[in-house]
Order: C-alpha cells, then sequence, then structure tokens
C-alpha cells in the first residue's frame, strides 16, 4: 500500500482527494485543521505550511499541495503585500513541501507530485493579477521540475475553473443566482465539483500515468478551449 501526503486535505478539494485516496492507499494529511473525517488508514498532522517545520515521515509516494488562494480585486487596490501573500501560500509553500519531502519520494518506487494551477492564467480575467502571477509561477515550477526530476519523479499540475467549495461559496457562488450565472458562463454549462477533480488527480498521481510529466491539465469546463 502507498502513502499518499496531502498538504491541505482536510477541506475541498484536498479533502475530496484524500477520500478517493483512502480507497486503495495510505493518506497523510498536513494541515492546520483537523478533518472531519477518520479512516484507519489516515494520520492527520496539525501544521501551519507557511509557519511550521513539516514533520518527518516514514515514506511518501506522492506528494500533493492543495493550499490556494481567491485574491479578487481591481489592480489599483492591491497591495505589494497582497502579491507577497498569494506567492507565499501558492508558489512558496509548494516549494518547501517539495524540498523537503523529495529525499523521501527519491525513496519511492514510482514517485509522483502534483499541484495545482487555475484557468486564470490561460485566460486574462479582471482582478485576477495576483492570483494568476503566483500560479503561473507555479505552472513554471511544474515544467522546470519535470524536467530536473526526471525520469525519477513525475511532476503535474491540474488547473481547475470555479469549483464548489467553501472558499468559492463565500465569493464566487454566494447564492443561486450567481451559481446560475456561472454555469452560464461555461460552454459545459456547469462548474466543477471537488469530486471530479480528486478523480482527476488520483488517476495523475498513479502509475496508470506514468507517462505523464510537466503537464498543466486544463478541469475548465470549456471555458478556455471552445465558445458555443
Amino acid at each position: 500500500m502507498k502513502t499518499t501526503v496531502i498538504i491541505g486535505g482536510s477541506r475541498g478539494i484536498g479533502k475530496a482527494t484524500a477520500l478517493n485516496e483512502l480507497k486503495k492507499n495510505k493518506v497523510v494529511i498536513i494541515s492546520r485543521t483537523s478533518p472531519d473525517f477518520t479512516h484507519e488508514n489516515l494520520i492527520h498532522i496539525a501544521c501551519d505550511i507557511l509557519n511550521d517545520n513539516l514533520p518527518d515521515l516514514e515514506s511518501v509516494d506522492s506528494l500533493i499541495y492543495c493550499p490556494g488562494s481567491i485574491n479578487l480585486k481591481p489592480f489599483i487596490r492591491f497591495e505589494i503585500e497582497d502579491f507577497k501573500n498569494d506567492y507565499e501560500i501558492n508558489f512558496l509553500g509548494a516549494v518547501r513541501a517539495i524540498k523537503k519531502y523529495l529525499p523521501f519520494l527519491k525513496q519511492s518506487m514510482h514517485p509522483s507530485i502534483l499541484l495545482f494551477s487555475t484557468v486564470a492564467t490561460k485566460l486574462g480575467m479582471p482582478f485576477h493579477a495576483s492570483i494568476a502571477s503566483a500560479k503561473s509561477a507555479v505552472e513554471g515550477l511544474v515544467k522546470s521540475l519535470a524536467a530536473e526530476f526526471s525520469p525519477t519523479i513525475r511532476i503535474n499540475a491540474i488547473a481547475p475553473t470555479v469549483t464548489d467549495t467553501d472558499l468559492a461559496s463565500r465569493l464566487l457562488l454566494r447564492n443561486d443566482r450567481m451559481k446560475e450565472q456561472m454555469k452560464e458562463r461555461h460552454p459545459l454549462k456547469k462548474y466543477l465539483n471537488p469530486e471530479e477533480i480528486a478523480v482527476m488527480a488520483s488517476f495523475l498521481i498513479s502509475e496508470e500515468a506514468s507517462s505523464m510529466s510537466g503537464q498543466i491539465f486544463q478541469m475548465d469546463c470549456g471555458i478556455t478551449t471552445f465558445r458555443v
């Protein structure tokens, strides 16, 4: 049984991925808040990725970094600290996690890393200057490390569109009207739920995806790809 380490796995996409991975693997969740579920193959370690030292682990076969932010406002209202904070959460946190667990991953038979980007890096969107910049750095990291770590460690990223998480529900999906408007913006007339991203995440870290590395997978409901 393999060990999947999920940074920020207590809520949203991380939680859905943890639940999916627990069907066949051991899961270590590293997060500030405790998950609201238990399992015999689940370990939770309380840790603030930005401020605490990450724990040593016995083994790491796959590393998934989930923490992110939705910081949307006009550019004129952004402070330099906003850009720094988004970069810290989305990019530097991932770098810290990879640096910490790289020696453990090198000991695995089929190691893999999965990060998260956003459709806003491909589709110019107003008010997204900070988060799109931070996630663009994530995409650059994925491509660079895929080349550097090959053929031993694979690394990919998922770039989702709006996803029905607690974070999005406070900003983009606050009521039924906003939900319907969001569906209409997408050619497939839907937005994402965490469970379908979890399926993709589990696939990308599995041996079934052994030929895929350095890729940014758009889960965009068509919004960056086509118009109908």
